[in-house]
């Protein structure tokens, strides 16, 4: 089984309960099993214009899902929450992005890993250092190096790892 670490974003029409529901929806993934989730985080907009603070989060999946696979199963995941791409970096109401998948380093016209731009950003880093302390970039850039050197956002911590857990095994 492969492991993939998946970034998640909202930032409209409660994006707290997009980003649970969201989570509830990758535990339930066929050929997935869903083996970490991060603290959920409050983090300025970064984009076009005046944006909501978004709501952050990460998790980890243990998949037998190839990477393209995966990403239409996430993509399914958004659309189904109303996911619309019209502005790049506008609001949306739910952002799954595959941030790792294992050591894999890809570019396609539809998928780029590790995500070009996730060692730049404390919210895609902070979420996966709850997850793992330890992890690294394929090219060998640790996730908590990246984070000293990253743009801040104003995160603050909105709902525990725990917390986020308890509803997704009731």
């Amino acid at each position: 089984m492969a492991i993939a670490y998946i970034g998640l974003g909202s930032n409209l029409e409660q994006p707290a309960s997009h980003i649970l529901q969201a989570l509830r929806e990758l535990s339930q993934l066929a050929q997935c099993e869903l083996t970490g989730v991060s603290n959920s985080y409050r983090s300025l907009a970064v984009g076009p214009g005046e944006q909501p603070d978004y709501v952050n989060a990460a998790a980890r999946l243990s998949t037998d899902l190839s990477p393209i696979a995966l990403l239409d199963a996430i993509q399914g995941i958004e659309q189904f929450h109303g996911r619309v791409r019209d502005i790049r970096w506008g609001p949306r109401t739910l952002d799954l992005d595959m941030l790792l998948f294992d050591t894999l380093q890809m570019s396609s016209e539809r998928l780029i890993l590790p995500h070009p731009r996730a060692h730049e950003r404390d919210f895609v880093l902070r979420p996966l250092l709850d997850i793992d302390e330890t992890l690294c970039f394929p090219d060998g850039r640790c996730v908590v190096d990246c984070l000293h050197t990253a743009d801040a956002n104003g995160l603050r911590v909105l709902q525990t790892s725990n917390e986020l857990w308890q509803p997704l095994r009731g």
